[in-house]
């Protein structure tokens, strides 16, 4: 990494115990202490196979119960998406293919599975033999918790318009509607709870104008001590821009407020950048921004990369 103020080495040492990770200053620092010119990175074969799975659950308390469990099983899976009821329902309706999801809500209605059904799309990813038997282990665990197997189609339609949905902002736009995203972590104790805030929080956002929100949910990063909460929210465009940016902005304050109240972190994977700035002193705390705030005068004396990123001022000599 080339910082104004001289070069900095970081060598792929597989592990080292000389001092801290001087690589973990450079992740998430955003461009604030200086530029990285080259990196080596890892590589691997592509797999043998990589299948996709769905399984429906009777309500999200139960579809999380058994995310907990397939994760803390250490089960080598390498994809789990579970989605809230409302996440499921439109989903489902944005298949697109009306015949074949009737008789998916038949099956699952006979099955015992009503109007809170949550979905849960797995990936298994490596040689033959290993994704037969992850496969079995996975179901296993779905089945103790009331979870009904339906086979790889919604998986396999997942995986084909993965990277597909994003662009269905530009078409809201023009019908009428801004749609916005944000994800936190929470630890498995606090989640069910944080979770249900949030939804609460985002959909009552707006009430007092007379304007209501939708808003769900999915967990789509899972660790044994804890979720990731990925939120979709959508709410209608006022007559002009700057009254649309503080809807927007009123949500974002409402969620992010209701993130760091139960526990969460203000970024999982989007980052600091300029939004989430204001709710980064109570997640690091005093000392932390010190720290940072350090660092970066150490590395640009200046305060020319990147400012107004990470930490607000800038940082003379």
């Amino acid at each position: 990494m080339i910082a104004p103020a001289g070069k900095l080495e970081l060598p792929p040492f597989p592990a080292s115990a000389a001092g801290p990770d001087l690589r973990q200053i450079v992740l998430g620092s955003e461009g604030r202490i200086g530029i990285i010119t080259r990196a080596i990175v890892r590589i691997k074969p592509l797999p043998e196979q990589e299948k996709f799975h769905a399984v429906f659950f009777s309500d999200w308390t139960q579809g999380l119960a058994a995310v907990k469990e397939m994760i803390q099983s250490r089960l080598p899976l390498s994809m789990l998406r579970l989605s809230d009821a409302v996440e499921t329902s439109t989903t489902l309706i944005l298949a697109g293919r009306e015949r074949v999801v009737r008789l998916l809500h038949r099956l699952l209605r006979a099955r015992g599975l009503g109007q809170e059904k949550c979905m849960l799309l797995f990936g298994v990813t490596g040689k033959s033999e290993s994704v037969r038997e992850t496969r079995q282990a996975a179901l296993e665990v779905s089945r103790a918790f009331g979870g009904v197997h339906v086979g790889r189609m919604m998986g396999n339609e997942w995986n084909k318009s993965r990277f597909r949905s994003p662009y269905l902002r530009n078409t809201l736009w023009d019908c009428g509607y801004a749609v916005d995203t944000l994800e936190t972590v929470f630890l498995w104790r606090d989640l069910p709870r944080a979770a249900e805030a949030l939804l609460q929080r985002l959909r009552g956002g707006l009430s007092d104008i007379g304007e209501r929100v939708l808003a769900f949910i999915h967990v789509s990063h899972v660790y044994a001590t804890g979720a990731s909460i990925y939120a979709t929210y959508l709410f209608r465009l006022a007559e002009t821009a700057e009254e649309t940016l503080e809807r927007w902005r009123r949500l974002k304050n409402a969620a992010s407020l209701t993130i760091l109240a139960h526990g969460g972190t203000i970024s999982h994977q989007h980052g600091v950048g300029v939004d989430h700035l204001p709710y980064l002193a109570p997640e690091k705390g005093e000392l932390g921004m010190h720290v940072l705030a350090d660092l970066i005068r150490k590395f640009d004396p200046d305060g020319i990369m990147n400012p107004g990123k990470l930490v607000e001022a800038k940082t003379p000599k």
